[in-house]
């Protein structure tokens, strides 16, 4: 099991903030993945994205590995919290979305 500072670097390392749902996880692991797969890499030294690539690969297992093994809580104090919580994130997400999103930024 990695610890902390393993876990931290990868985390930097995808581009994560301090919390990730999974399926961010992922996405941000494609995202980098396409840019910087050796068959892909659009830069002149193949060798760098190489290495890149393999720096991103291992820091999506520690995440994942770290992700595998957490425990997550199914109480009932717990789940509203994260039922609540998810759905305020949604609902400024969509407010927010919609009040800047003519902005053209």
């Amino acid at each position: 099991m990695a610890d902390f500072n393993q876990i931290d670097e990868a985390r930097k390392i995808l581009g994560l903030g301090e919390d990730a749902s999974l399926e961010e996880i992922k996405e941000a692991y494609r995202n980098l993945s396409l840019t910087y797969h050796p068959d892909r890499c659009k830069e002149k030294d193949k060798k760098a994205c190489e290495e890149k690539f393999k720096k991103i690969s291992r820091a999506k297992e520690i995440i994942l590995s770290y992700c595998s093994n957490y425990r997550y809580s199914f109480a009932e104090k717990e789940v509203k919290k994260n039922v609540m919580d998810r759905q305020l994130y949604e609902h400024l997400k969509r407010f927010y979305d919609g009040w800047f999103g003519d902005l053209g930024l």
